[in-house]
């Protein structure tokens, strides 16, 4: 009786996991400023970063953490990874997996080098990068954000 119950709390649990797994979505940029579009009264947080990238993965916890300390706020953090579209399977998905990511995930469906200008005009296309959004006006930072660099980027573009 006692293995049946750990058999079926073990099966409970490992569906609970599964369905709470990130699905990793193909964007473009042009769907991109469409949702941005929709979002007026939000702040929108959207880092650029990749799998192979060391300084993106490093600061990958960061977004995480400002994402839960703006909970219940009209602030969005979209991730999106610079991945080769052929990576989705093979490598995104399981890299977000594999480290939890629990918000927007979104893989890139452009043109690697095709879409930095397109995102800023400040954007030399080097990872990571983030757009900070909000009331239309637009910053962009290409470099690693700490926790506090990037609540305090945020801030500045009221």
């Amino acid at each position: 009786m006692t293995n049946k119950i750990l058999y079926t709390i073990a099966v409970f649990l490992l569906l609970s996991f599964n369905l709470k797994a990130q699905l990793v979505k193909f964007i473009t940029v042009s769907q991109l400023e469409s949702r941005i579009k929709q979002g007026k009264d939000t702040t929108y947080v959207i880092n650029f970063w990749a799998t192979w990238c060391k300084p993106c993965v490093n600061e990958l916890p960061e977004f995480e953490r400002f994402k839960i300390s703006v909970k219940g706020k009209p602030v969005k953090v979209i991730l999106i990874s610079a991945d080769l579209k052929s990576k989705l399977e093979s490598g995104v998905q399981p890299f977000v997996k594999a480290h939890r990511l629990t918000g927007e995930v979104y893989l890139l469906n452009e043109a690697p080098n095709s879409y930095n200008e397109k995102i800023s005009a400040d954007w030399s296309g080097a990872l990571p990068g983030t757009l900070i959004v909000k009331n239309g006006k637009k910053k962009f930072h290409e470099a690693a954000f700490s926790y506090d660099e990037l609540v305090a980027a945020v801030k500045q573009i009221d």
